[in-house]
């Protein structure tokens, strides 16, 4: 049996909510409208990451110190690391557990998306939703395609320039770079490299997904994730 197959209970309750909706909206809406739900009762997870990465970025160049203080003497480093954070009530395990939380929602999704059933026998714009890139044809069913990416390459640029200012933010605090980490900004395109791989369905929920995303991160780290740092259960 597969992994997958052990999440079919949820994947059947989504499937009646997204076959639900359908009945009055369209199915690829009906799927925007399912994504856009679940990600805002994931907000709160979300709020926390935020929080548990503007600590860790506002502790660098503390840790920096640290480091090169005690970065001979382990014990004493993990001491005092551990009293760096206690005294800023933060943890550098912050945020773990709010990603992990996503993680069971996107493989919902995907089983959802890639497993046949009847909401892929619908349409957007002439497209059937189940039909994969590589077997588009006409120029309608291309056209479709083509938004979907150019959509899914703009929020992956976002990401990409955010990681990049990250990356630099980082360096700032460190006594020196990490090295073979300049390629972690170009993993913002791996989701539309999978959307390649997957039915149209699903990369119209990749495209939802990661829309929110950027908007939320955007949001968050604007308004300074609403609240001071706080530690977060790991």
């Amino acid at each position: 049996m597969s992994v997958f197959a052990l999440l079919d209970p949820a994947v059947g309750l989504a499937h009646e909510v997204v076959s639900a909706l359908a009945h009055v909206l369209p199915t690829a809406l009906a799927i925007v409208l399912f994504t856009v739900c679940v990600r805002l009762a994931l907000h709160p997870p979300a709020r926390a990451a935020a929080r548990g990465e503007q600590a860790r970025t506002r502790l660098a160049p503390r840790i920096a110190e640290l480091s090169r203080k005690h970065g001979d003497r382990p014990e004493r480093l993990r001491a005092a690391l551990a009293e760096l954070y206690r005294e800023e009530k933060a943890s550098p395990f912050a945020g773990c557990l709010p990603v992990l939380v996503q993680i069971p929602f996107f493989s919902v999704m995907y089983r959802l998306f890639t497993t046949p059933n009847d909401l892929l026998g619908h349409t957007l714009f002439g497209t059937p939703l189940g039909l994969h890139a590589g077997q588009a044809h006409g120029a309608g069913q291309w056209a479709v395609f083509a938004v979907l990416y150019a959509g899914l390459t703009a929020v992956a640029c976002v990401g990409f320039r955010r990681a990049r200012r990250a990356q630099a933010a980082a360096r700032a605090g460190r006594a020196a770079p990490r090295p073979g980490l300049a390629f972690l900004p170009y993993l913002s395109f791996g989701t539309v490299l999978f959307a390649a791989l997957v039915p149209l369905a699903a990369g119209i929920h990749l495209l939802t997904t990661a829309a929110w995303s950027a908007a939320e991160r955007a949001r968050l780290h604007r308004d300074g994730a609403a609240e001071p740092a706080t530690a977060v259960p790991a």
